[in-house]
């Protein structure tokens, strides 16, 4: 496995005025933070997005009917506004975890920023200092130089006069040789000063872009793992929360696993029954005329019983026997139908006499029809008794 590379190693300039390694480290930990900036505010805008999608659900299981439903789709149904209530109030949960994840986050970039603006400032303080000895250094190195060259120029202007020149002139040209040497001399010292106190600082610089160049790569060290640690929570947050949707939802499949239709229609015919038998059959017997209707109209039942009277006794009726009796009225009767010879019909629905006039007849009795009555209601005959029952009851042979 290769060493791991270090900051300090791989950021230095040849020029000693440059600070080019510096500026790309910086810039580095600038970017990082704003990466920072961008994590957190995509853990923000979920979080926004979760709290309202938490809300919503909620209000959606609080607002839903299914009042009208009885027995155990009801029991689903409430099972299922009871789920996703739980499922709202969880993402509300999961919203307030990442905001505290986010809380985290920030409180994490600005000890970051804390911590570099402390070594930009001992950075900034000894870059400044050594760019202004350097200058300082390369002045006192141009007049070193200068008084030198000037030095040099007067040494030799000596040795010329001092050979065949007047003796004031030679005098006052030792004096300026004499003069420019010691400024030389002195302008050596100045610069040899500089020179020193200039590595001094370069040293501190160096020591102090190596700390930094140290503490930049551990702040880099720092981001990147607390990143991808709070993008890792993230994603087992979001796992989680799938997995907590889907248990409270199986909480749902399982009442509509004991969801039964037959049951629920079973239910609902026990509690709303209103009644196991029809009223009869046949035509219903508000359809049916009065027996005794065709007392006042001449109607062919009446002329049938006054014929039979003579016959028969059970159509006689007594006057202790419950029956309507009307006053002596004069009524011009109509002519009825001819009676019919005898002819055979089978009974299709059971009926009960009401009074004694009636005749008592089951399903599938075989009757002989004397007289078809055009208030429905027909004379016949059944083993020697004689009485009126409903015609539509019966079905010729």
């Amino acid at each position: 496995m290769l060493p791991q590379l270090q900051f300090r190693d791989a950021f230095w300039c040849r020029d000693f005025t440059a600070h080019t390694g510096y500026e790309v480290l910086l810039q580095r930990l600038l970017d990082g933070r704003k990466m920072c900036k961008d994590v957190e505010e995509l853990l923000r805008q979920r979080a926004q997005a979760e709290e309202r999608y938490g809300k919503e659900l909620v209000q959606i299981a609080r607002k839903a009917g299914g009042q009208t439903e009885i027995n155990s789709l009801r029991a689903s149904f409430d099972s299922l506004k009871q789920q996703m209530e739980n499922v709202g109030s969880s993402h509300i949960q999961l919203a307030l975890a990442l905001r505290e994840e986010l809380r985290s986050l920030e409180e994490f970039r600005e000890r970051q920023k804390e911590q570099r603006k402390k070594y930009e400032a001992v950075m900034d303080r000894v870059q400044k200092t050594k760019l202004s000895l350097y200058k300082k250094a390369m002045d006192s190195k141009k007049s070193y130089e200068q008084k030198c060259r000037d030095a040099d120029d007067a040494e030799q202007a000596f040795e010329r006069i001092s050979t065949n020149g007047p003796q004031k002139q030679v005098e006052k040209s030792q004096n300026k040789a004499k003069q420019c040497k010691d400024s030389a001399m002195e302008a050596e010292r100045v610069y040899r000063q500089n020179i020193e106190q200039l590595e001094k600082v370069r040293g501190e610089w160096e020591q102090e872009h190596r700390t930094s160049c140290e503490a930049f790569q551990l702040q880099e060290f720092d981001r990147l793992t607390v990143l991808r640690n709070s993008m890792w929570v993230h994603c087992n947050q979001l796992s989680l929360q799938c997995v907590k949707d889907d248990e409270l939802y199986e909480e749902v499949r399982v009442t509509l696993e004991g969801c039964s239709v037959e049951a629920d229609i079973d239910g609902f015919i026990h509690a709303k029954s209103t009644g196991t038998e029809p009223p009869g059959e046949g035509p219903p017997a508000f359809l049916l005329v009065p027996r005794f209707s065709g007392l006042l109209h001449g109607s062919p039942k009446t002329t049938s019983l006054a014929a039979s009277a003579a016959s028969t006794e059970t159509l006689t009726p007594t006057p202790e026997q419950n029956e309507i009796v009307y006053s002596t009225i004069a009524v011009k009767e109509a002519p009825g139908p001819p009676t019919l010879p005898a002819q055979g019909y089978r009974v299709l629905y059971d009926y009960t006499a009401q009074n004694s006039d009636e005749l008592s007849i089951s399903a599938g009795d075989i009757l002989e029809v004397i007289l078809e009555g055009e208030d429905g209601w027909w004379t016949v005959e059944r083993n020697g008794q004689r009485g009126f029952v409903p015609g539509s009851y019966l079905e010729k042979l």
